[in-house]
């Protein structure tokens, strides 16, 4: 039977103590630091030779669904009530609305070194040591809506602006293309500054500190915004039935992407998984 993702915006006292409790117990078990490897690991960009398959790329979204089905399933063997909760951040859009409360995932980072001093994640509280990135430091840090450089949360208009799109995604498949949903959802934006940094990636912009890296998975809300995500691609497939992920073969042996992009039907590494195989998780999961 199908468990339920909620809105963290709809989460009882009990769910949010259950859900921070699994998080801090497979951090302690060092599952958690895992997850930061693999994504790490798995991030290369347009300029990088070699196959991308976590970002700049059609495999976005099934690459980070299967992670986070398997951070859930390390949560779920911890206490089976838990369930990945998602951020709607088209309404849940200050620095002190959920999910920045002490009771779920702490507050913005103070001002001089952006280090995050509330709630359960905070390093004085001595469960959340930073020991896998690519910077130095050992505690989480934010700086919520860029205090030197605001910007604001992506909205409804902006989320509706890629659900629209016909097709999954369009060549040459990578962050330079304008249509498709994949790329209109994941932000990779023309032009330069905050005007350039879409959806996805714009909350990522927003959130700051560790989520600015490749190592962001260190901010637990990482998994919240990505179930968001996550959400998104399930509503834009009930939006165009029969809509596919694309490619649907790979690119040939002449194409620039060739040997670079995941088509349907091909493994997505690290996983022994299709795309194909990852577009209908409905008997695993389903969203209120």
């Amino acid at each position: 039977m199908a468990y339920v993702r909620k809105d963290a915006g709809t989460l009882t006292a009990d769910e949010k103590r259950r859900f921070v409790n699994a998080l801090l117990e497979i951090k302690r078990r060092g599952e958690y630091d895992e997850f930061v490897r693999i994504h790490i690991a798995h991030y290369a960009s347009d300029g990088e030779r070699g196959l991308r398959t976590a970002h700049m790329a059609p495999s976005f979204l099934p690459w980070h669904r299967r992670f986070l089905l398997d951070l859930e399933s390390a949560l779920r063997r911890v206490d089976s009530s838990v369930t990945l909760p998602y951020w709607d951040w088209t309404r849940d859009r200050t620095t002190t609305s959920t999910p920045w409360t002490a009771d779920l995932l702490g507050g913005n980072g103070r001002r001089s070194d952006h280090r995050v001093m509330t709630g359960p994640f905070a390093h004085h509280e001595g469960n959340w040591n930073i020991k896998v990135s690519v910077t130095e430091g050992e505690f989480l840090t934010r700086d919520l809506g860029r205090r030197s450089a605001s910007i604001d949360l992506p909205t409804k208009s902006d989320l509706e602006w890629a659900l629209k799109e016909i097709e999954y995604d369009v060549t040459p498949w990578d962050s330079t293309v304008t249509r498709g949903f994949r790329n209109r959802l994941e932000g990779w934006g023309t032009g330069r500054g905050s005007a350039s940094w879409r959806n996805h990636n714009r909350v990522h912009r927003w959130v700051g500190g560790a989520m600015l890296t490749s190592a962001s998975v260190n901010d637990p809300v990482f998994w919240l915004h990505h179930a968001f995500v996550d959400l998104q691609w399930h509503q834009w497939q009930r939006r165009h039935r029969g809509a596919r992920y694309l490619p649907a073969t790979p690119p040939g042996s002449g194409d620039a992407q060739h040997g670079r992009v995941v088509a349907r039907q091909e493994r997505l590494p690290p996983w022994d998984v299709t795309p194909a195989e990852l577009e209908d998780v409905g008997r695993i999961y389903r969203y209120a």
